[in-house]
């Protein structure tokens, strides 16, 4: 399987963003492809980490297909051979696409994000070590950092073209969306983490929190779409290290946030672009993490039967 930076297919390109290319195939149905292509800080970096986009795209597979009675999703197929043979255009490009592709049915995406939150982590830490806080809104005192939280706490976040989301309360949803749709969301938020978590648990791994997104078709039915409950969207922790009051080791890019952040912390890096070179053990450190994160979670190789 190819390194990807960036596919160029014979469809008409919808969008383009730090990861994915997303392309029209007709009036109802988009191709998304992921490429290998790895962002950090909010920067893109240079080199691009060797299977990261078929991690991402059969990792989404996985779940869409395992939490289907869960919940719907846009998710048609991810099978290569399949998608050729829907889209003629794509016939001699199987090698371009191989693994990374997914096809889905079309959808007005919903302008939050549906962040569901199991343990005390990342961004929720941050204001709740300096406020007290989650969204504005108190949380109990004396919490630790990677604290368990019982029950999840639904975290929605505003979209951000670029910089960092914007943890929002419930309420701001609700005003924005209406009562019954924010309230929908939200449950089907704690539906499809649950069972998610309860998954990943059984594998060894703790789904610390989970960004989902949805959309809804043209008969207004509401659908999962984007990626789902990957890598790149969750924290995903090894059980067995788990210990709270501190960060903790994860199956994603930490490898290469962490050399990040030793040149920031070092003054070799200002944390904007253009990113600085990446070394080869660190490429092939992030790589790997996301290979154990697919077999875990899967219980099958990348690329190799289930």
């Amino acid at each position: 399987m190819s390194t990807v930076t960036e596919s160029r297919l014979p469809l008409p390109l919808f969008r383009r963003g730090k990861v994915r290319e997303v392309y029209e195939v007709d009036a109802k149905h988009l191709l998304l492809v992921a490429s290998d292509r790895v962002s950090a800080f909010d920067v893109v970096m240079r080199q691009p980490i060797p299977r990261k986009g078929a991690v991402l795209t059969q990792v989404s597979a996985f779940w869409f297909e395992q939490l289907a009675p869960v919940f719907p999703s846009h998710y048609v197929t991810a099978r290569t051979e399949e998608i050729v043979e829907r889209i003629p255009r794509l016939a001699g490009r199987a090698d371009e696409i191989a693994g990374r592709a997914m096809l889905v049915r079309r959808t007005a995406p919903v302008p939050f994000e549906c962040v569901v939150r199991g343990y005390l982590s990342g961004s929720a830490w941050a204001e709740y070590r300096a406020h007290g806080t989650l969204a504005g809104e108190p949380l109990a005192a004396g919490l630790l950092e990677s604290a368990r939280l019982e029950p999840p706490l639904f975290s929605p976040a505003t979209k951000a073209e670029s910089g960092h989301d914007e943890n929002v309360p419930l309420a701001r949803m609700a005003a924005t969306l209406g009562p019954e749709i924010a309230g929908a969301l939200r449950d089907a938020s704690f539906a499809v983490y649950r069972a998610g978590r309860d998954h990943a648990a059984a594998r060894g791994i703790i789904v610390a929190d989970t960004k989902l997104e949805f959309g809804t078709t043209a008969e207004g039915t509401l659908l999962l779409i984007d990626e789902l409950l990957t890598p790149d969207s969750s924290r995903f922790w090894p059980a067995d290290r788990y210990a709270p009051g501190r960060s903790q080791p994860s199956f994603d890019k930490q490898p290469l946030r962490d050399y990040l952040a030793g040149l920031r912390s070092a003054g070799a890096w200002n944390g904007e672009a253009p990113p600085p070179p990446l070394p080869a053990e660190v490429v092939d450190a992030t790589s790997r993490r996301y290979l154990e994160a697919f077999r875990l979670l899967t219980g099958a190789e990348l690329g190799g039967p289930a």
